[in-house]
C-alpha cells in the first residue's frame, strides 16, 4: 500500500500503533506499520532507555513518540509541588471500599513515596516536553512527534521540521482540525468516541469524513475503534491515508498487561468499555469494573479535577493491583474490546487485518462490478 503517510514516512502499510510497552512499537515498525511509544509519564532517564532498546531490536525500521506538548502552562512544577491537600471524604471513600474488598493495606509512608514519584513523572509543561523531544530527536529513527494534548506551538512544529522530523496530533472535533492546520502539523489523527483513554463525543463514522474535508490536502488517520479489516477499509473509504490504533496491541504477547488484566479484556463486551472520570479526573474510555461502578453509587463523591483524581485513586489502585483484586481492575480500552477473546501476536493481527481488508475491497469491487 502507498499512500500518502506511507511515501511520507518510508513505511510499507499504513498501520500506525499506539502503545506504551517498547516491544509493540518495534514489532509493528518490523511489520512493515509505524509503532508510536506513548511517553507520558517517562523520565527523561527513562525514556533514553526505551528508545535506546528500540533502536536496537527495530532492525532500521522508522518509528513515532506521543508526547504531551502543551501550548501554555497547564501546571507548573512549582504548582504541581503545591496541589491543595485531597479531600478527606474521597480518601475515605475509597479506603473503605478496599478495606471492605478484604485488600492488603499499603506498608506506612508508600503511598505518600508513590504520589511523590508520579509527580515528578508529570509532564505538562512546556519545559518537560522539550527536554524528552530533545532526546527523542537523539534517535534518528525517530521519524514522527505527535502531539496528544490540543495543539501544538507552532514554533515547535517548525523547529522538528527543522530537524527532518515530521510532527502529527489527535484531534476529537472538527474546529481542533482546524487549529492543527494553523499550526503546520503534517498528519492529523482523527479519533473517534469509541477510541480508548480521554476522548471526545463524535463517532468515528462522523468525524472521519468531516475531518478529511475539512483538512484536505493534509493526510488523516482514522482512529477510534478499529482492529479489524474491515474497519480499515471503512476509514478508507472515508478519505483517511491510515488507521491509527491502540487498544488492540493490548492482548497481544508483547503487551505489558499483567495475565489477569489481559483476561478481564478478553472477558468483556463492547458496551463494558465506558467513559469515567475515576482514573484521571476526565473523561476517560476504560473497563468497566467495581471501582467505576461504586463512584456511580448513590452517596459516592465526585471524582476530582485532573492530576487530582489520579493522585487520589493512586493508593486504591495499588491495593487493587497487589491483592489481585481482578473485579475490580480496570485500564483504558476502547469499545473494540468486545472483538478481542484471547492472546496474539502483533503479526496475527497484521495478517488478520490486511486479509481482511482485502475480503473488504474485494467485495466492494464486485458490488460495483454488478
Amino acid at each position: 500500500m502507498k499512500t500518502q503517510v506511507c511515501t511520507m514516512l518510508g513505511i510499507e502499510l499504513p498501520i500506525f500503533a499506539f502503545s506504551h510497552c517498547r516491544d509493540v512499537v518495534a514489532e509493528v515498525s518490523k511489520a512493515g506499520g509505524m509503532g508510536v511509544l506513548g511517553v507520558s509519564g517517562f523520565s527523561p532517564e527513562q525514556l533514553e532507555q526505551e528508545l535506546a532498546w528500540i533502536d536496537e531490536h527495530i532492525e532500521g525500521r522508522p518509528y513515532a513518540v506521543d508526547i504531551l506538548i502543551p501550548n501554555r502552562y497547564e501546571q507548573s512544577a512549582a504548582r504541581l509541588q503545591a496541589l491543595p491537600p485531597l479531600p478527606e471524604v474521597n480518601q475515605r471513600f475509597l479506603g473503605q471500599l478496599c478495606d471492605d474488598a478484604g485488600m492488603a493495606p499499603l506498608p506506612p509512608g508508600e503511598s505518600q513515596r508513590m504520589v511523590q514519584e508520579y509527580l515528578e513523572r508529570l509532564h505538562m509543561t512546556p519545559e518537560s516536553a522539550e527536554e524528552l523531544i530533545e532526546i527523542s530527536l537523539r534517535h534518528p529513527l525517530v521519524k514522527l512527534v505527535v502531539n496528544a494534548l490540543g495543539t501544538p506551538p507552532r514554533h515547535k512544529v517548525d523547529e522538528l521540521h527543522a530537524k527532518g522530523v515530521k510532527v502529527g496530533s489527535l484531534v476529537g472535533r472538527l474546529d481542533h482540525a482546524k487549529a492543527q492546520v494553523e499550526a503546520g502539523v503534517d498528519i492529523i489523527i482523527a479519533q473517534g468516541s469509541e477510541a480508548g483513554g480521554h476522548t471526545g463525543t463524535v463517532s468515528s463514522m462522523v468525524l472521519w469524513p468531516q475531518v478529511v474535508d475539512a483538512v484536505a490536502p493534509i493526510p488523516v488517520l482514522a482512529a477510534g475503534g478499529i482492529g479489524r479489516g474491515r474497519q480499515m477499509a471503512a476509514a478508507m473509504a472515508m478519505g483517511a491515508e491510515g488507521v491509527w490504533c491502540g487498544s488492540i496491541w493490548l492482548g497481544t504477547d508483547k503487551s505489558e498487561l499483567a495475565p489477569e488484566m489481559k483476561q478481564r479484556l478478553f472477558d468483556a463486551r463492547s458496551e463494558e468499555a465506558i467513559q469515567s472520570r475515576v482514573m484521571t479526573g476526565k473523561p476517560c474510555r476504560m473497563l468497566r469494573s467495581k471501582l467505576t461502578d461504586a463512584f456511580e453509587q448513590p452517596g459516592a463523591p465526585k471524582p476530582l479535577p485532573m492530576p487530582l483524581q489520579t493522585i487520589s485513586v493512586y493508593e486504591a489502585r495499588t491495593r487493587i493491583e497487589r491483592s489481585h483484586a481482578v473485579d475490580y481492575m480496570s485500564h483504558p480500552v476502547g469499545q473494540i474490546v468486545g472483538d478481542m477473546h484471547g492472546e496474539t501476536t502483533v503479526k496475527e493481527i497484521f495478517y488478520s487485518m490486511l486479509s481482511e481488508y482485502l475480503d473488504a475491497t474485494d467485495r466492494l469491487q464486485a458490488l460495483v462490478a454488478e
